[in-house]
């Protein structure tokens, strides 16, 4: 048998399970560190419940992935996940699955690793959206998904500096209310609503027209020059202002 008989024959297998998105749907992808918790906590010790070198590491992979060659026009992080918002008319490997979820899962894995000195994995999955609005549902439900892991943690890590177990620190927490929760901090000295915002909202990474201070060698001159470039968002909004920020990318995407 010729070899491209023998390739196309073969290929039918290999490529069975392919799925694309269609060209009509919102594409975002998600990825999660894979235990990360053991990463974080025994293996590297950062500091709870929140550190910036963690945080850091993970603008750094956000920021990566967003000049990785497709066509990503936001990126959020919060905790161990990373959220990427595609451009409605990105095509990078025809928007097959199985592409988008091996090259971001990869690409992310090794510059979190070289970064951290250590091996670190993530997994991806796409997610595709039917309209605008439901992108921004997903970047609110994430965001919610935020605040609610940054109030468990810093109510169990409160507990816990106190010399109370894991195991009693989890259950104290059991069928407490957000009140309630806030109560337990506040009686501890911390007012959650002082904490930086993007412990409580996580963090988003934009594209945008930096305006920078440059020199003429003909001229002898400075001029100003504008180039492209990732901007990072420690201070987010909220609820509706944040689906209009969210919807805010999708219209100056259209107009790319």
């Amino acid at each position: 048998m010729k070899f491209a008989e023998f390739d196309k024959e073969m290929r039918v297998y290999e490529e069975s399970l392919d799925q694309y998105i269609l060209p009509d749907l919102y594409i975002v992808a998600r990825l999660d560190g894979r235990s990360f918790t053991r990463l974080t906590k025994e293996v590297c010790r950062f500091e709870a419940p929140f550190d910036v070198r963690f945080r850091d590491l993970m603008i750094s992979t956000v920021k990566t992935l967003m000049n990785a060659g497709f066509r990503i026009i936001y990126g959020y992080t919060e905790s161990d996940e990373i959220s990427l918002l595609f451009h409605p008319a990105d095509s990078t490997f025809g928007r097959k699955v199985r592409k988008i979820n091996t090259t971001l899962a990869g690409e992310a894995s090794a510059v979190f690793s070289l970064a951290l000195g250590r091996v670190a994995t993530f997994d991806c999955r796409v997610i595709p959206l039917p309209n605008a609005d439901r992108v921004a549902d997903y970047f609110l439900w994430r965001q919610e998904d935020a605040h609610r892991n940054s109030l468990n943690s810093h109510c169990y890590w409160a507990l816990r500096h106190e010399g109370i177990s894991a195991r009693k620190a989890t259950s104290m927490m059991v069928g407490m209310s957000v009140p309630d929760k806030n109560e337990l901090l506040f009686s501890r000295g911390i007012n959650y609503n002082d904490l930086p915002n993007w412990q409580k909202r996580g963090v988003g990474i934009t594209f945008a027209d930096v305006q920078k201070e440059g020199f003429n060698p003909v001229s002898q001159e400075k001029v100003l020059t504008v180039r492209r470039e990732l901007v990072v968002d420690l201070d987010l909004p909220l609820g509706n202002d944040y689906r209009q920020y969210i919807l805010k990318r999708l219209e100056e995407a259209g107009n790319d």
